[in-house]
C-alpha cells in the first residue's frame, strides 16, 4: 500500500485514505494500555492489507511509547495471533 497511516491522537484513532476512501482503527487509552476497539475498512478498498497496516501502526505506536496493547476487536485479536513478534506488547 502506498498511502501512509496517520495517527489522530485527539480522536484516538489511526486513519488512512486510499482511493478517496477512509479506513480507520479506533482505540481507547486505559492507563498504560492501548485498547483497540474497532478496525474498519470499507468494502470499496478491502482486500489490500489496509486493516493490517492500521493494526501494525497501532502496535508500533504502543511499542514506541511503552504501552501494552489489548486487541478488543476481532480483527486486531486475529492479527496479533498471526504476528508473534508483537506478543510481548499484549496486555
Amino acid at each position: 500500500m502506498t498511502a501512509s497511516v496517520q495517527h489522530e491522537s485527539r480522536q484516538q484513532r489511526f486513519t488512512v485514505v486510499v482511493d478517496g476512501v477512509q479506513a480507520l482503527l479506533e482505540y481507547q487509552m486505559r492507563d498504560d494500555q492501548l485498547v483497540i476497539t474497532h478496525t474498519g475498512v470499507p468494502e470499496a478498498i478491502g482486500g489490500r492489507g489496509i486493516a493490517s497496516d492500521l493494526v501494525k501502526a497501532a502496535f508500533e505506536y504502543a511499542r514506541g511509547n511503552g504501552y501494552k496493547v489489548r486487541p478488543a476487536c476481532s480483527y486486531a485479536a486475529a492479527w496479533s495471533e498471526r504476528h508473534p513478534e508483537y506478543s510481548q506488547l499484549l496486555a
